[in-house]
């Protein structure tokens, strides 16, 4: 049988406009281009996770969507992607969630999400997705659908024998006993701050062995540290260490973190070293920013093994993300 991945969270529809610069508050700027594409925290990782594990990784999605047409748009493009959506349910009293996304001419963005239907996903709906976690190996969750039902489905996997990765995002202060169920925490550099009660600042590597030692602190099993152009930092039981980013030109940083945190899960479910597959994470996320949209920069098996090979495109400029989605 093969491995699978559980992904509990978000679904949105992403509208995004290109400008030259990202407004100040009170100001309006002219946009260029203006696209719809798939969104949403947990559905960009169960996508590019289903593009990633190339059919010998199976990959479930639980969440929720409204009574509307962009939920059967979401729904079919995760579908197309090979992700099984037979436990993504429509909620009655709400639409279907939105994310309104500014991207400049560097590729950073501003990001504003209308939650919706995301947040009728109730922890009182938790127990029925024990059928969904039975036989996986690793569940992944996020922070865009309501704690206490991240809190409980983190539990549930838990119960289930799975092993939990949370990424902490959008970046809030967490509690002792929802900490203490995960198994690999992977915030980007606010995150990790936010969650240490430390003002927002950049993160050298030299700093990072530091800030992932606090964050065990917490209670997690271990740390990934996405930080951005400079890479990753992992700290376990097994040891720690830095991997490079790989430079590519940034058209967008969208869903860059998410891609970064399917592609790990995709590695481990796999079977695949922490090392290894953290330097699968960082070559699947540098693709991903050369590409506008969430959903659409996530790249493929084939491409991601085609870069590490060689063989595929490589800009020879800095690679810039540290991506809130």
């Amino acid at each position: 049988m093969i491995p699978a991945i559980v992904v509990v969270g978000s679904l949105n529809m992403d509208f995004v406009v290109s400008v030259d610069r990202l407004p100040v508050p009170g100001e309006t700027v002219l946009g260029r281009d203006f696209q719809m594409i798939p969104g949403g925290k947990g559905a960009n990782q169960a996508c590019a996770a289903g593009k990633l594990g190339a059919g010998a990784v199976a990959v479930r999605l639980i969440g929720r969507v409204g009574y509307d047409v962009f939920a059967d748009h979401l729904k079919a493009s995760l579908a197309a992607a090979g992700v099984d959506v037979g436990a993504v349910h429509a909620a009655k009293s709400q639409p279907t969630g939105v994310a309104l996304i500014w991207v400049d001419r560097q590729g950073q963005n501003s990001i504003v999400v209308a939650s919706g239907a995301n947040y009728a996903l109730a922890a009182a709906d938790v127990e029925a997705m024990r059928k969904v976690f039975r036989g996986a190996s690793l569940a992944l969750f996020q922070l865009e659908t309501p704690l206490d039902t991240v809190a409980a489905a983190l539990r549930l996997a838990r119960e289930e024998g799975l092993r939990t990765m949370l990424d902490p995002a959008p970046a809030q202060p967490l509690p002792a006993e929802l900490l203490a169920r995960v198994d690999i925490l992977t915030p980007n550099e606010n995150e990790a701050l936010m969650l240490l009660g430390r003002p927002p600042a950049r993160v050298a590597p030299g700093d990072a062995p530091e800030l992932a030692a606090a964050l065990r602190k917490l209670g997690v099993g271990s740390v990934v540290l996405k930080l951005g152009d400079q890479g990753s930092y992992y700290s376990g039981d097994t040891g720690s260490f830095h991997t490079p980013a790989f430079p590519v030109e940034v058209r967008d940083s969208t869903a860059a973190g998410d891609t970064f945190n399917a592609a790990l899960a995709v590695a481990l479910a796999e079977g695949q070293l922490i090392e290894r597959a953290l330097r699968f994470a960082n070559a699947a996320a540098a693709i991903s920013v050369t590409r506008l949209g969430a959903q659409a920069s996530a790249p493929t098996r084939a491409e991601v093994d085609n870069f590490l090979s060689g063989a595929g495109p490589r800009p020879a400029a800095a690679f810039q993300a540290a991506p809130p989605r």
